[in-house]
């Protein structure tokens, strides 16, 4: 006496036969068990029996008549368990799927032929490795919905309960759903949804709690395109009644082109938790959701802001709250910051505090200060209180980086006039820390920081600081890189600038014409603000080579006001008269040079990139008028090396050199001149833990135990110098102590 448990399609019927063909003379069901005798009674199906049938089979089976059964998994009645019982003296077979090479063998009887690994593989995975549905997939075409399992799901849902029915088609669309959800779009509890996935399991429809491939297609297949709909209209309103992610809900809707206003809101609801994560993903559901019926104006705010982080032509729609700081962050993408400062101060909170940069920008520091002090989330507080102290990189620095990661951190909930780490790696390069400015830059294009719109501005930065250390041609591909997005106002001047600067190192004289072709519409709008300075000093010098310094001097006296205006910090003072300088050198002024080195003489910092530019002011002013000290020279050019601006060093050591009328002191310029000029690449002076090729040197003579002086005199470079170098060695390893830095040498320089 055996039993044979296995859900529709296991194969039960056909180990019934198997079974039985080892036994002559099997009396099949339903002969009156009186004539059975001693033969085998073989029985399948046993769950389709009634009581009364079921409780004379037991009687015969304890009686000593053989049976041979088979059933569902599922006893759901005392008769079938008394059945079942008295029947499984020899044991019970469980029937369970079959894997993937019996799959193959039963694939290759079915149609006569070799089965192909894929082949075999692609049916044991559509039909869980269920003989019946494999059998039918098998003799179907490739792609086609096989007619006996249609029929089969047909006549079960004939006569199965509605309550299943609804449960099963819900499962064939094979979202990932939780039971309560499931159960919330049948419009049952879900006690009553436990019942009906034990129905369909044994029916053969469902394995896992997951329905069978196979078989959810069949049951799609004679589902009516409305019915479909309706289906994915409940999940929707189950997932965003549970409090379900929008997204997904939004998915089944759109799976089904489904147009109600129930997917309208669920389209909207993605847009708005899309618009800053992937904005362009958000512009299809808003569409869809306008497609669906819903309001423009509830799309409007979503909609105006997703494209503004594609860097798309806006429309900002009018009115306070999102609007209104939409509307300042438009502007200052565009490059006006005077209206962002306006709009993002007049706005509710954040915006006086993401207005401070633009206010610092134009100069007004006082509503800058009071900006700040209005409440707003801690990493724009922090953002703010960097952007005061921008006079002094060393303070500003760390603030704008602390921001920077808070940004990280945080999820955005407002479009961004600029990021944190944009001001951060302007102010850095403005310092001379372009290895700080590289790393907040690509930190900020790792976390998506922005959007696509800042990405493109972090792209730009980044090739620009690349520039400006002297790593021309690693700026040149990020110059020549077709654009994510389009280059909003702001950024047209930083690529223009960078055109410009790559020319001009170039000795590409066409090149730089094209690129002040570019410029003067740009210039023309006289819209710059602090932080543009730096790009503003390029354009200068680009537009004195090409004898148009006309047209760039309303904009340096703009960047005067706006200096003037905060106080005169002495970073921004001394940038704005090398500004000068650089002109004045562009068109062999001797007089201009003079009257710059003149106030930078008196200036008094610790900064290295401002001390390195009033010393080279100096020695530049003296060597345009025919003054050529070698060795002050050789060291400016050193300082300025060391301040990340190679180029103005090598300018300054190849004009020396033209101009000394000492043969041996021309040829050490000029040397100077060319190893300061050749371009940088990534690979070498990053060799040793990011220090540059200078660097390394200076840290192996630091490991030999000389001092300043000594590593000066060795390597034809004020003592001052030398200590600025192994400053920035230490800030780099970030070691806090000298016996700490000396421990981080040996281990990467070695003995």
């Amino acid at each position: 006496m055996t039993v044979v448990v296995g859900v529709d399609g296991s194969g039960r019927t056909h180990r019934l036969r198997t079974l039985a063909a080892t036994v002559t003379g099997p009396l099949w069901w339903p002969a009156a068990l009186a004539e059975a005798g001693n033969r085998l009674v073989v029985v399948d199906d046993a769950h389709r029996l009634d009581a009364a049938a079921l409780r004379e089979l037991t009687a015969a089976c304890r009686a000593g008549v053989p049976v041979l059964l088979s059933r569902r998994p599922t006893v759901d009645r005392p008769e079938l368990a008394e059945l079942d019982e008295a029947a499984s003296a020899d044991g019970v077979e469980v029937l369970g799927p079959l894997d993937r090479d019996r799959i193959a063998n039963l694939v290759a009887t079915v149609t006569g032929r070799p089965v192909s690994p894929d082949v075999a593989a692609a049916v044991h995975e559509a039909s869980a490795g269920l003989p019946a549905i494999a059998a039918a997939l098998a003799a179907a075409p490739a792609g086609s919905t096989p007619p006996p399992l249609l029929a089969r799901v047909q006549r079960r849902f004939a006569v199965l309960d509605s309550v299943v029915v609804t449960a099963a088609r819900v499962l064939a669309l094979r979202l990932d759903l939780a039971d309560r959800i499931v159960a919330a779009a049948c419009g049952i509890d879900v006690t009553t949804l436990t019942g009906a996935l034990r129905t369909l399991r044994d029916e053969g429809l469902i394995l896992f709690e997951r329905m069978i491939p196979a078989m959810a297609e069949a049951v799609l297949a004679e589902l009516p395109g409305a019915e479909r709909r309706r289906l994915h209209d409940a999940v929707a309103g189950a997932l965003i009644e549970a409090g379900a992610d929008p997204i997904t809900a939004a998915g089944q809707l759109r799976a089904a082109r489904s147009s109600s206003a129930i997917a309208a809101g669920v389209y909207r609801q993605a847009g708005e938790r899309l618009r800053f994560s992937d904005p362009a993903a958000a512009l299809g559901w808003f569409d869809d959701a306008a497609d669906a019926g819903a309001e423009p104006v509830d799309l409007a705010p979503g909609r105006a802001e997703a494209s503004a982080l594609l860097g798309l032509t806006t429309e900002v729609p009018e009115g306070g709250g999102r609007p209104a700081l939409l509307a300042g962050a438009v502007a200052a993408h565009q490059g006006r910051a005077a209206r962002a400062a306006s709009l993002l101060n007049a706005a509710p909170a954040p915006g006086p505090a993401l207005a401070v940069p633009s206010l610092v920008g134009i100069g007004q520091i006082a509503e800058a200060r009071e900006a700040a002090a209005t409440v707003a989330p801690a990493a724009f507080l922090r953002l703010a209180e960097g952007v005061l102290a921008a006079g002094e990189p060393a303070v500003a620095l760390p603030l704008l980086i602390e921001a920077a990661e808070a940004a990280e951190r945080g999820t955005p909930q407002v479009v961004l006039p600029d990021t944190p780490h944009a001001l951060a790696a302007v102010v850095a390069v403005a310092a001379g820390d372009v290895a700080s400015a590289e790393h907040q830059l690509t930190r900020a294009r790792a976390a998506r920081i922005g959007g696509p719109v800042a990405d493109e501005r972090h792209r730009l930065l980044l090739a620009w600081a690349r520039m400006r250390a002297g790593r021309y041609e690693t700026a040149l591909r990020e110059l020549r890189r077709p654009d994510g997005v389009e280059t909003s106002g702001r950024d047209r001047l930083v690529r223009a600038a960078l055109a410009a600067g790559i020319a001009r190192r170039r000795g590409d004289i066409a090149g730089l014409r094209d690129a002040w072709t570019g410029v003067e519409p740009l210039l023309a709008r006289r819209v710059v603000d602090l932080w543009q300075l730096e790009v503003v000093e390029e354009l200068a010098v680009a537009a004195a080579r090409l004898r148009r310094l006309a047209r760039v001097e309303p904009i340096v006296g703009l960047l005067d006001d706006i200096v003037t205006g905060l106080g005169g910090p002495v970073s921004w003072v001394v940038a704005l008269d090398w500004l000068r300088l650089q002109t004045a050198i562009a068109t062999d002024d001797p007089a201009a040079a003079a009257e710059v080195a003149g106030r930078l003489a008196g200036v008094d910092s610790a900064e290295p990139r401002p001390f390195a530019q009033c010393v080279a002011a100096g020695r530049w002013a003296a060597v345009l008028a025919g003054q050529v000290d070698t060795e002050a020279v050789l060291a400016a050019t050193e300082d300025l090396l060391a301040a990340q601006l190679p180029w103005e060093g090598s300018r300054l050591a190849g004009q020396a050199a033209i101009r000394t009328s000492d043969a041996t002191a021309a040829r050490r310029l000029l040397e100077r001149a060319r190893e300061l000029s050749e371009p940088d690449t990534d690979t070498p002076r990053q060799a040793a833990g990011g220090l540059s090729e200078r660097e390394v040197t200076v840290a192996r003579l630091v490991l030999a135990g000389s001092t300043h002086r000594e590593i000066g005199a060795q390597l034809y470079i004020a003592p001052k110098t030398v200590e600025h170098h192994v400053a920035r060695i230490r800030g780099k390893l970030g070691a806090n102590t000298r016996a700490e830095l000396l421990a981080m040498l040996r281990e990467m320089l070695g003995d």
